[in-house]
């Protein structure tokens, strides 16, 4: 069931179509998006490759968005932009699905410039719809719009991407993988051209229609030095560059060097997803009423960590447990730097702004997956240090370690300079950690998804006015 936002109608259904915009995604994302690096595993992509895959993409998809950014300031219009963006997705699913198959010999080869393609595509699309939906949701409804929005991609993603391991279980035992991989990427494609129907079925507030223009490049930096979001776009590019050194990796880490099959795989992603649905509700309400900076701050505080712990719990159960540590702070913190950014930037120049901050996070998503690519081939699983002999169970340990050390040095010195820029109830880090403890927040969650009363709930509600009115390891 698709809550009401607004009381314009219009507005409503058009809410409504980017809900289901985004489901048709979610599950494009699950059934597919998830498994592109399990793919190339399974084309017996090398460690090098596989940081390409995530490399290529990022620097072609920076400038894929810049370039609809200044699209959108000459043709005054974003629904063309934003459907041109994710046909082009919808279509690189079917050489993906064939093209290993046919010419198995540049099979690798070939995979990676069709998912070049596919994130320009979507990339492409990004800064026109962050500007629309910008337009559409009322302010004071962001953080529960796309945290209800998120939950039922979350829940959707789920679902899809258990089916989808299930399914390569499946064909990985009768010997069709390649089959198997194909069939979904089919799917993928079917669900993308639903989530291409829906963005057209959106309305365009015709009041918002301001020039979308980027600023002019001289004295750029001097205008952004002292802007909020200038703040936040470093702290978000830092962060996604410590990310990236890691993220390629560790699909390739748990089939590879952990030996886990599709449906362990499956499983520690899943349960990733899972965590994330139950906890995004939470944090959407927090953020509400007490900003989206102090939920960074304590989401930024656990983010750290995960990298480390694949190293000293690597099994099935601990990976699991670390997966519902990062599911829990990666779901606050996407959230709240998707809010955080709407906050920052002017209107009538979000589609700007957006393919900036976005190019920056891409541009740092590139260096972070050469440097995880470099660090991954060019360090031995045993050596010889001070008399002490050291083995690990994979070569990319060193991967792991920087993307720990990176991700704290990011949130350590950029994250304390962001301000909040909302007027909302004011909160310290560690009061909000009390405070989700004193909510019993597990317990609650169990409570709504299964829709008993709950006596604490209601007074809680009561006690705290609410306003009137959204695996990376």
């Amino acid at each position: 069931m698709i809550r009401r936002y607004s009381r314009d109608p219009q507005v409503q259904r058009s809410l409504n179509h980017a809900v289901r915009d985004g489901m048709a995604y979610s599950v494009m994302f699950g059934v597919a998006e998830s498994y592109l690096s399990a793919f190339a595993v399974f084309l017996k992509a090398t460690t090098a490759q596989i940081s390409l895959l995530t490399a290529l993409p990022a620097l072609l998809g920076s400038l894929s968005q810049l370039f609809s950014a200044w699209l959108a300031g000459r043709l005054r219009k974003r629904k063309p932009l934003i459907r041109a963006g994710v046909f082009l997705q919808a279509c690189m699913w079917l050489p993906m699905a064939v093209l290993p198959l046919l010419f198995p010999a540049r099979a690798v080869e070939l995979f990676i410039c069709c998912v070049a393609l596919y994130y320009v595509g979507g990339h492409f699309a990004s800064p026109p719809w962050s500007s629309l939906i910008g337009d559409l949701v009322p302010e004071r409804r962001r953080g529960r719009f796309f945290g209800g929005r998120t939950r039922l991609m979350s829940i959707t993603t789920f679902a899809s991407l258990t089916a989808a391991g299930t399914w390569l279980h499946y064909t990985q035992k009768m010997e069709y993988t390649g089959i198997g991989f194909a069939v979904l990427f089919a799917c993928a494609f079917c669900a993308r051209i639903y989530s291409w129907r829906q963005v057209g079925a959106m309305h365009e507030p015709a009041q918002q229609l301001a020039p979308l223009s980027l600023p002019p490049l001289r004295g750029l930096f001097a205008r952004l030095r002292g802007l909020a979001f200038a703040r936040f776009a470093i702290f978000f590019a830092a962060m996604n560059f410590a990310v990236a050194i890691a993220s390629p990796f560790f699909v390739l880490y748990q089939l590879r060097d952990l030996g886990f099959s599709y449906l362990e795989f499956t499983a520690i992603t899943a349960f990733y997803v899972l965590v994330q649905f139950l906890m995004y509700n939470v944090w959407g309400r927090l953020a509400d009423i007490f900003g989206n900076r102090v939920v960074m701050a304590v989401t930024g505080s656990m983010i750290p960590l995960a990298p480390v712990l694949w190293l000293i719990l690597p099994n099935f159960w601990g990976i699991m447990a670390i997966q519902m540590l990062g599911g829990a702070a990666w779901s606050g913190m996407s959230l709240c730097a998707g809010n955080y950014l709407y906050d920052v930037t002017p209107p009538e120049q979000r589609a700007a702004y957006s393919a900036i901050h976005q190019t920056l996070s891409s541009s740092a998503i590139f260096c972070g997956a050469l440097v995880g690519g470099f660090l991954g081939t060019h360090v031995p699983t045993d050596f010889t240090l001070f008399g002490t002999e050291w083995h690990f169970t994979s070569g990319l340990w060193i991967v792991l370690v920087a993307s720990s050390v990176a991700r704290a040095l990011a949130v350590a010195i950029f994250l304390p300079r962001l301000k909040e820029v909302r007027s909302v109830r004011r909160l310290s880090a560690t009061q909000l950690i009390a405070r989700l403890v004193r909510m019993n927040v597990v317990t609650k969650l169990v409570l709504r998804l299964n829709r008993w009363p709950s006596r604490s709930n209601s007074k809680q509600r009561a006690s705290t006015p609410l306003p009137s009115g959204e695996g990376k390891g």
